[in-house]
């Protein structure tokens, strides 16, 4: 089976427990305003390889994420979208008892129930806390999102929820409200990270002559994403 890899990171800290092996897969059906990735949204672009191919570049580090309680990463783009590759993968990373994780805001082609099976972690994007928000935020509605929510919930794997807070837009007490109630419908949820926006990826849009919506928008303040997380961790 071969899928299409943007990129990939042997040494992540940021992309779930311990030291990760971080495998970016590319394509993405979301048009997310503060994107910082747009090189990963074409189903084109990235290198063609095979599962077996990526879990050999896996198994030459595993002694080194091991030993931290880490493990593996899917990330994207959306890894959803190459369903039949990620689960090939993914099998192969468990026969090793490797710590699976997968990072996604759900929006994929199915096979949910077969993917969770193999997954030990889900850090789960929520894009906004309303249907006219997702729209205008990422250019979908939640129909997708929705239809994971409901497989992630009837599995077995650990949640983490994940929201990009931007001023302006996702960052009123009403909607952080909004969020933290649909995180806590999870019954395996674990925590919830509020990361505040920034600018990163800016020049990407300037060089591939992609337009950057939120031109304009200063980063976030961080102390305030830190009250933020606090209200929103609270019980």
């Amino acid at each position: 089976m071969k899928g299409r890899i943007h990129s990939i990171e042997t040494m992540g800290l940021v992309d779930g427990p311990g030291i990760r092996f971080v495998a970016f897969f590319q394509g993405c059906d979301l048009r997310c305003a503060y994107c910082h990735n747009p090189d990963t949204w074409s189903m084109n672009g990235g290198k063609e390889c095979s599962a077996l191919e990526l879990f050999e570049k896996v198994k030459r580090f595993k002694p080194y994420f091991e030993r931290s309680g880490g493990g593996v990463t899917c990330s994207g783009g959306e890894p959803l979208l190459q369903p039949e590759f990620l689960i090939e993968f993914l099998k192969l990373c468990k026969s090793e008892g490797i710590h699976t994780a997968l990072d996604t805001a759900g929006f994929g082609k199915g096979d949910y129930e077969e993917i969770l099976r193999h997954v030990d972690l889900v850090m789960l994007d929520i894009k906004h806390s309303n249907e006219n928000g997702y729209k205008s935020l990422a250019g979908m509605g939640m129909d997708r999102f929705d239809e994971f929510s409901r497989a992630l919930d009837a599995s077995n794997a650990n949640v983490w929820i994940r929201h990009v807070v931007v001023p302006g837009i996702t960052d009123s007490k009403e909607h952080i409200k909004r969020v933290k109630t649909i995180a806590r419908g999870f019954k395996n949820l674990k925590k919830i990270e509020l990361l505040p926006y920034h600018k990163l990826g800016v020049q990407k849009y300037k060089s591939m002559g992609i337009e950057y919506r939120l031109e304009g928008v200063q980063p976030m303040c961080e102390k305030k994403v830190s009250e933020m997380e606090r209200l929103i961790n609270a019980v």
